[in-house]
């Protein structure tokens, strides 16, 4: 068993917090900010160009050192179905701003592929997280060939066991609770998924690799009680949406510090797979589940224009249910903040995250 003193020396970085792939609105300025804090710094690959993820790890390594983590996605896109049942359902919204599906497709969520693996092992990151299972063995084998830690996404315990059996070296537990896409891969019924209270403790007991809670996480109570559960780490997404660094357009800014905040929504309506958000006038109109929309990732496609239309109605406003707690503080600080209120409720103000 790996001790959470060996996994954070692992890891690289002063804390046991990282910071959460958050494609649309992560990027090289809150990482970087979350790394001067003493956190691991990631960047969300689903939806850049191996160039665009060249330039942008670059960038980062110029302005911050310590610990990056590359996050992809693991889907198989597949054959791409018919939206036409979506289209048809979108159609008043279409009129209301005269346009209509995009003539030429945006580029969908791309899964980790030989084109990433190449620049893995060019780049040769610390970490490399997966998102919606794992990547086909020979994939996995060259991003831990090129040196870097490998952890994949678990919302439940038995997806956690698969993970552990095919090699990883950390489960990140993610709760029912977590903002944006669930990493849900095992095709279990959505309506199990477990709270982040009761995941944590059952996946500790059921592998032999550390494990990082996430889902819930906005301070230092719940990183002092996820590793008081026996996670051996934290990753944190909605907390960091408040800092002036994220990418956030200003109406979800807005959003996040208001009581819409506390009724965040499973939907699938943006990208086919479910995601958790704050409400907006698509969700309402629709409702947050729909049998019309296509499978991950090809509902965002018949949206595109709308949401060039209108950001707010039509795009989405990934949040977790403790989102409201986030405060819009510069991410370094807000990292430093969350590593010492936790210590503080440890205990462990003098002796680290010795447990």
């Amino acid at each position: 068993m790996v001790t959470r003193a060996s996994f954070l020396k692992r890891l690289g970085s002063a804390h046991p917090i990282l910071l959460a792939p958050m494609a649309g609105a992560g990027g090289v300025g809150l990482a970087a900010g979350a790394m001067a804090g003493g956190a691991v710094g990631t960047l969300p690959c689903a939806m850049l160009s191996p160039g665009a993820l060249r330039s942008q790890y670059s960038e980062l390594r110029a302005r911050a050192a310590g610990p990056i983590n590359l996050n992809f996605f693991c889907h198989r896109l597949g054959t791409e179905p018919d939206d036409s049942a979506w289209r048809a359902l979108l159609e008043p919204f279409y009129a209301e701003f005269h346009v209509g599906p995009p003539t030429t497709p945006p580029p969908l969520r791309a899964p980790f592929d030989a084109a990433m693996a190449d620049l893995v092992e060019e780049l040769r990151p610390e970490i490399v997280s997966f998102h919606f299972g794992l990547p086909d063995p020979p994939l996995m084998d060259r991003a831990r060939g090129a040196g870097a830690l490998i952890l994949a996404s678990a919302t439940s315990v038995a997806e956690a066991r698969w993970l552990a059996a095919h090699g990883v070296d950390a489960v990140i537990a993610q709760g029912w609770e977590a903002g944006g896409h669930a990493g849900r891969f095992l095709g279990e019924d959505p309506a199990a998924q477990m709270g982040l209270m009761a995941l944590v403790p059952q996946v500790v007991d059921a592998v032999d690799v550390p494990v990082i809670a996430a889902g819930g996480i906005a301070d230092g109570r719940g990183i002092a009680a996820a590793l008081l559960l026996g996670a051996s780490a934290v990753q944190i997404g909605s907390a960091y949406l408040h800092c002036p660094e994220s990418l956030i357009h200003e109406p979800h800014r807005d959003l996040l510090a208001s009581e819409a905040a506390e009724h965040s929504l499973f939907t699938n309506l943006f990208s086919g797979g479910l995601a958790r958000g704050i409400p907006n006038r698509l969700m309402k109109a629709l409702g947050p589940i729909r049998e019309e929309a296509p499978r991950f990732p090809y509902a965002s496609t018949a949206l595109a224009r709308l949401r060039t239309a209108d950001p707010e109605g039509f795009g989405p406003c990934w949040a977790g249910q403790s989102a409201r707690i986030g405060r819009p503080l510069p991410a370094r600080t807000l990292t430093e903040h969350l590593a010492a209120d936790a210590l503080a409720l440890l205990g462990r103000t003098d002796t680290g995250w010795q447990l």
